[in-house]
């Protein structure tokens, strides 16, 4: 009788939870559920076609091209295994910068570009003033690049508001995110530029936190700071990217910082050192690429121009900006290929100084960076090819390898973000490994082959959220 009372105890409460949960919570849970069935799954089968693997390998060391490929193999495992645990030594190593006291805070000029982006902005703009910031010392621009909705409407609005605290611009016409930050860059006054995108909140303390390494550490040209999704709980899609943000800001760019070259200061809150933009905005706001214009990637290249002037580029945990990513897979695979092209144009230009006297001291850290990002890239073709002639030859043994390797390969992004966040989120590392894994794998290809075609891709009307 007891026994009964308590499982009806338990249905009821479940019950109630699951009544009590959202839309989209009950797809969270499904989706997490058909992750770790598949796991599951690619475990048995791994086990049961154990002897299949061992048959397949001894096939390809018989062949003389399969044969060089598992020693290209080989090696690219082993230079990525280095690579892992030199990051993780150096991420050990990583300490941010404490806020340094009102009177040492630099003067500081906060740009923020928009486009369509509507009330947004507006959020923004009175996060920024909520600042825990000198008054005296911070310059507020917001410049709107001809947007179509009401964009201005909003920034006039913030102006009524906040009065002398802000300044806003209108560009006559969309001429793209550089040239609406180029006219921030020329109309502000302050020792310290902060970029901050128009679908970004940032937290009382960011700003102190972000410029402070200016004061510490007069060799720092640039500070990228921590970004973390804003709009995680709207849909499936946020709530995996904000796994993969903290991955690649608080592991990675923490790594970087201790070589003292984070390779790309987002957009959505980067600050720099005035004399070091000065120093490199003719050529910023006039790069080409194969002759064209360049409208994407301003972050990059302005960290890229940065360190090839000799500073350190270095990254703050503790300068946090909440940003709005897209809930639809036609904007995610469209940001994933903007940053794709980026990364390969601004790859070559890298490699033009890298190998340089480009600054005092070590860098050979920057180069190991370099030279991961390369291999990336370099790689893209021969892993889609070897894929391709994996799922046509032997399918049930690509699926069960793959899904193993997401399993394995996954868990410490499952393991870092729960040691930092919860660990009821940190699952969707998983899933996120899964959608990119077979979703979202032609994106650097295509990137590469496409690097030369301009557009933002993401800032229609229409397309804001998709």
């Amino acid at each position: 009788m007891k026994t009964k009372k308590i499982a009806s105890e338990l249905l009821r409460t479940l019950k109630n939870y699951i009544l009590s949960l959202k839309k989209s919570d009950i797809w969270g849970i499904l989706v997490l559920t058909c992750t770790f069935l598949l796991m599951i799954d690619a475990v048995y089968l791994g086990f049961v076609l154990k002897e299949d693997y061992i048959q397949f390998n001894a096939g390809r060391m018989r062949s003389a091209l399969g044969f060089s490929f598992m020693i290209v193999s080989a090696l690219l495992f082993l230079f990525k295994g280095s690579f892992f645990f030199y990051s993780l030594y150096h991420y050990f190593k990583y300490k941010h910068i404490t806020s340094v006291s009102n009177d040492q805070l630099p003067t500081c000029t906060v740009i923020v570009p928009a486009y369509n982006e509507g009330k947004q902005v507006w959020d923004t703009l009175m996060s920024l003033t909520e600042s825990d910031y000198p008054e005296e010392k911070l310059q507020l621009l917001a410049i709107d690049d001809g947007s179509l909705d009401d964009t201005w409407e909003w920034m006039l609005e913030a102006k009524k508001q906040l009065g002398d605290r802000l300044e806003i611009y209108q560009q006559p016409k969309n001429k793209g995110k550089r040239h609406a930050l180029y006219r921030g860059f020329n109309q502000g006054t302050g020792d310290i530029f902060v970029t901050v995108d128009s679908d970004s909140i940032v937290k009382p303390d960011t700003l102190r936190n972000l410029v402070s390494p200016f004061i510490t550490n007069k060799k720092c040209g640039a500070v990228a700071g921590n970004i973390r999704v804003l709009n995680k709980e709207t849909s499936l899609l946020p709530k995996m990217l904000d796994v993969s943000f903290v991955l690649s800001f608080e592991f990675v760019r923490s790594a970087e910082s201790s070589l003292n070259s984070v390779l790309c200061t987002p957009g959505a809150l980067a600050a720099y050192r005035s004399e070091a933009v000065f120093a490199c905005l003719p050529e910023w706001i006039n790069q080409t690429f194969m002759g064209q214009p360049s409208d994407i990637g301003e972050d990059r290249a302005m960290t890229n121009m940065i360190l090839k002037q000799g500073y350190s580029v270095l990254f703050q945990r503790n300068a946090y900006a909440f940003t709005n990513v897209p809930e639809k897979y036609r904007g995610l695979y469209k940001m994933f290929i903007r940053w794709g092209r980026s990364n390969v144009r601004e790859n070559i230009e890298m490699y033009k100084y890298v190998f340089k006297n480009f600054r005092e001291g070590s860098k050979i850290g920057t180069r190991f960076l370099f030279l991961s990002q390369s291999l990336k890239i370099i790689m893209a073709y021969p892993f889609l090819i070897f894929m391709l002639f994996f799922v046509i030859t032997h399918p049930i043994l690509f699926l069960s390898s793959t899904f193993l390797s997401i399993l394995v390969l996954s868990t410490f992004p499952v393991i870092f973000y729960a040691n930092r966040y919860k660990i009821k989120e940190s699952f969707w590392a998983y899933t996120y490994s899964i959608l990119y894994t077979f979703g979202l794998f032609w994106i650097t290809p295509y990137a590469i082959v496409t690097a030369n075609k301009r557009g933002w891709l993401t800032r229609g009307l229409s397309e804001k959220n998709n």
